[in-house]
């Protein structure tokens, strides 16, 4: 798969620590990460960077081999391992660590992308930003249910109350979605500073406009900022310039003509 990427984290107009924490790492094809930290005062920010870097760790030393989509689990698992462990060690000091965590891996002509909370990762495709993950917070169980509006839900006090998290216990569930992509997909992953200030239609709309990803994370970061700047704020885009278009036979890949 031959990509572009760019990526960018601010701390917001308001806080003066930013527990975002994002990074990526090729090998045998590419994995970005995003996390969010939620234990608060600067626990959420070890969280968040523990989280990201033991996945990028061991994406790098995973088999040549294994499925993007089976590996994933494993590398979410073993970073809430790592923050949970780290949680224990940290609560004679103060609250327990926990944090969100949006992972896409890319190889041939597929994404694998897994979650944990509610940072996501969009696929903008001619001129549509859709979100490829669901929020884990109350208000989207709700929304779910059919109890409450997706407005409702979206306006809600309590909309950013995760049902899941990094750190919160030993074992997590991720949600994990696969994605066949083309040249020219775009995939954004961000936390929620900025899909909780800028909808996906004008996400979709500033990237199709700024060619330059570069930039185009800089206009999204500015507009968030100036649409709310009361939370770190993150974002990383990966453009897809061409990819190896590939079959599966019993679970292994191999190159279509």
């Amino acid at each position: 798969m031959d990509l572009e990427h760019a990526q960018a984290t601010h701390p917001g107009r308001v806080r003066q620590n930013n527990e975002d924490y994002l990074g990526s790492a090729k090998a045998h094809g590419w994995l970005f990460a995003l996390a969010d930290g939620v234990g608060g005062q600067d626990q959420g920010e070890v969280a968040s960077r523990l989280a990201v870097e033991t996945m990028l760790a061991e994406f790098r030393g995973a088999a040549a081999d294994q499925p993007l989509r089976s590996l994933l689990p494993k590398l979410v698992q073993s970073a809430n391992e790592k923050v949970w462990e780290a949680g224990l060690a940290a609560k004679s000091r103060g609250a327990p660590m926990a944090t969100t965590i949006v992972a896409c891996a890319l190889r041939f002509d597929r994404g694998a992308i897994a979650h944990v909370g509610d940072s996501r990762c969009y696929l903008i495709r001619d001129g549509r930003a859709e979100a490829l993950t669901r929020d884990h917070t109350m208000v989207n169980e709700q929304a779910r249910l059919g109890l409450i509006s997706e407005r409702e839900a979206a306006e809600a006090e309590t909309r950013h109350l995760l049902t899941r998290s990094l750190g919160n216990e030993m074992f997590v569930n991720a949600g994990i979605t696969e994605q066949v992509l083309a040249a020219g997909d775009v995939l954004l992953l961000c936390s929620d500073g900025l899909h909780g200030a800028v909808g996906a239609q004008e996400i979709a709309r500033i990237v199709g406009e700024v060619r330059d990803l570069d930039a185009a994370v800089r206009q999204l970061i500015d507009t968030a900022n100036e649409r709310d700047g009361g939370d770190n704020v993150s974002v990383q885009l990966i453009r897809v310039r061409d990819v190896e278009r590939i079959g599966m036979y019993r679970g292994r890949p191999y190159k279509l003509e």
